[in-house]
């Protein structure tokens, strides 16, 4: 049997070059036809595969004892765990490679089975239940600290030995193509002492990437440093929007409130974490040592190229930075196991994203308040409008992708368009 990894494997369904989706990768999402209802489906290439018809076909009666597909979200599938996704992806990968006739060769089905992507609508892929948002890049974390606190003192005394996080609205995050207004609330004028009411001035993007729980586990029960990536069934990009004049009047003492719940915007394809296994490597040194529930050794992070684009109302896009999701300072593993360490039950469907994702250099900083360096800079684009902070009608389009092996399993794009205030 032939991996689903494999570098080596072509499927039947053609796949344009540097395509995100080869046969490599096999997404989960959930998409709808026109007039018709939600159901869970795969991508190869620039076609989606209906897996709720392949399910009624009896591709997988053989894997999975109960029909999951046939859904509005994931979350069914997603609760069976680790074994069964990877045979469905297995299973999935084996129909569509380029010498399996069973449906290649079946072309009444394949016209019901088959939808090129300008044909489907695609949802949000999972009931999201909670959501985390973590603060772990250091570069983040420090040239923020830099700006708002004694340079010296970046980083505050916990953030070397917990990932920082906070609990924020699953209710508002929403799917790739959606359109976010403009938020209002309190705003504290430069050198006033009390606040006024509008619109945000300083609206700005986060370059993040979340991953999705698969499996959750029991109220009391912590899930272990060594088992965590067990309960992690994929990731997606993720864009946080922030109202930083509003977050900064608001979030002391209790932190972020209503700066960031209204909006973050998802790609809509999961890729599973197996897919990710060939970009494996090691994330940065973590100095002084972590406590043992949070110690892991080896490659615990990916190597996935980020990538975020700001496009002026009937402009061109600009590509304003790059990051990698390497750079983070606390992985996926060490932000599960703290999460949990208390007790703190996870459910299918529960979303943590990583926080803001910077590197090094000024063109990797993740979000305009750093690239701008706090409104004090410029970013001219290739219209020669400038930007400080997201005007209106501007569209901010995120990107993520991982290559090793002449094979790029990618994540799609997560794409809003920022309107003005109701």
């Amino acid at each position: 049997m032939i991996k689903a990894n494999n570098p080596n494997l072509k499927s039947w369904i053609e796949v344009p070059d540097k395509s995100d989706f080869p046969i490599q990768n096999i997404p989960f999402g959930v998409f709808s036809l026109k007039n018709e209802q939600l159901r869970c489906g795969t991508r190869i290439g620039d076609q989606v595969i209906d897996l709720a018809m392949l399910e009624a076909e009896g591709f997988f009666s053989d894997l999975l004892s109960v029909q999951v597909f046939n859904q509005s979200t994931l979350n069914a599938f997603m609760e069976l765990g680790k074994e069964y996704w990877s045979a469905v992806r297995q299973r999935i990968s084996e129909l569509f490679s380029e010498d399996n006739p069973k449906i290649r060769d079946n072309e009444a089905l394949r016209q019901y089975l088959i939808h090129d992507l300008q044909a489907i609508k695609m949802h949000l892929p999972v009931r999201i239940g909670d959501y985390t948002d973590f603060y772990s890049s250091r570069e983040h974390a420090t040239n923020v600290g830099i700006m708002f606190r004694d340079p010296d003192k970046a980083l505050l005394p916990n953030w070397l030995h917990i990932p920082v996080a906070y609990h924020g609205r699953s209710s508002s995050i929403v799917v790739s193509g959606t359109d976010i207004h403009r938020p209002k609330g309190q705003l504290l004028p430069k050198d006033a002492d009390k606040p006024v009411f509008g619109p945000s001035k300083l609206l700005d993007f986060e370059l993040e990437m979340a991953f999705v729980l698969g499996k959750g586990n029991e109220l009391g029960e912590p899930i272990s440093i060594e088992n965590a990536e067990d309960h992690i069934f994929g990731m997606v990009i993720f864009n946080d929007l922030s109202a930083r004049d509003i977050q900064k009047w608001e979030y002391v003492p209790l932190g972020p409130f209503l700066g960031k719940n209204f909006g973050s915007v998802i790609s809509p394809w999961i890729v599973p974490l197996e897919a990710l296994e060939p970009f494996r490597t090691s994330g940065p040194m973590q100095e002084p040592e972590v406590l043992p529930y949070l110690k892991l050794e080896g490659e615990n992070t990916f190597d996935i190229h980020l990538d975020v684009s700001l496009q002026p109302n009937k402009g061109i896009e600009n590509q304003i930075c790059t990051s990698n999701l390497k750079y983070l300072y606390w992985n996926m593993a060490q932000q599960l196991a703290h999460h949990t360490v208390n007790g703190c039950n996870m459910n299918s469907g529960d979303m943590c994203a990583s926080g803001t994702i910077s590197g090094p250099a000024p063109n990797e900083f993740g979000s305009m308040l750093e690239l701008s360096w706090g409104g004090k800079n410029t970013i001219t684009l290739n219209d020669g409008s400038e930007r400080k902070f997201i005007h209106d009608d501007d569209t901010i389009i995120m990107r993520a992708w991982g290559e090793r092996n002449g094979i790029r399993i990618g994540f799609g794009e997560s794409r809003c368009k920022i309107l003005a205030t109701k």
